[in-house]
């Protein structure tokens, strides 16, 4: 675990996936309240072994090789307590092909019994924080289905402002953009 790329947030910390994140990440988007937002992350256990060894990892190493042209390449952090360990959801970022360029998201999630605690919104931050420092990143977007309150709470919170709707699988979501101009400004 020391190898592991980490993003430093106070009381959690982001950090690479591993293999042995599998059983919890499973949990986290067999929930309905994550899976209703985030229907593409439900899996079987096994689906999920899967893409998290073949496919999520490695994109993490292609990633962090590229910093600072980061291009294309994706990177999938867990949310963890510093203090126990405990995984407790994702924040993630990578190409959102259904908006135009510049159309690197971020994307999270939390497990039910961590909401409403300040972490999603931190992890959001650091992770803003770490694209607009270390790499060529210029903007950020954000998609949300205007019933997803919670969300939109974190987005305004992180700085993101509405920037129209846009239709992704026949719904409707907000899209929300925050440029490394305004976040330098704050």
């Amino acid at each position: 675990m020391n190898n592991l790329f980490t993003i430093d947030c106070g009381e959690i910390m982001l950090r690479e996936f591993t293999v042995e994140d599998v059983d919890r990440i499973y949990e986290i988007t067999s929930q309905p309240e994550v899976y209703e937002f985030l229907p593409d992350w439900q899996s079987t256990r096994e689906q999920r072994l899967n893409w998290v060894t073949n496919y999520e990892i490695p994109s993490n190493k292609e990633f962090l090789a590229a910093v600072p042209a980061i291009g294309n390449h994706h990177l999938k952090l867990g949310i963890v307590l510093k203090e126990t360990g405990i995984f407790i959801g994702f924040c993630t970022t990578g190409i959102k092909e259904e908006l135009r360029e510049p159309n690197r998201e971020i994307a999270y999630a939390i497990s039910t019994e961590y909401r409403n605690r300040g972490y999603t919104t931190t992890a959001v931050t650091g992770l803003i924080n770490y694209l607009f420092e270390k790499t060529d990143v210029e903007q950020l977007n954000t998609v949300v289905l205007p019933r997803n309150v919670g969300s939109i709470k974190v987005i305004q919170k992180c700085g993101f402002r509405l920037n129209g709707e846009t239709e992704i699988d026949d719904q409707v979501h907000a899209h929300c953009i925050l440029t490394k101009d305004e976040w330098m400004s704050e």
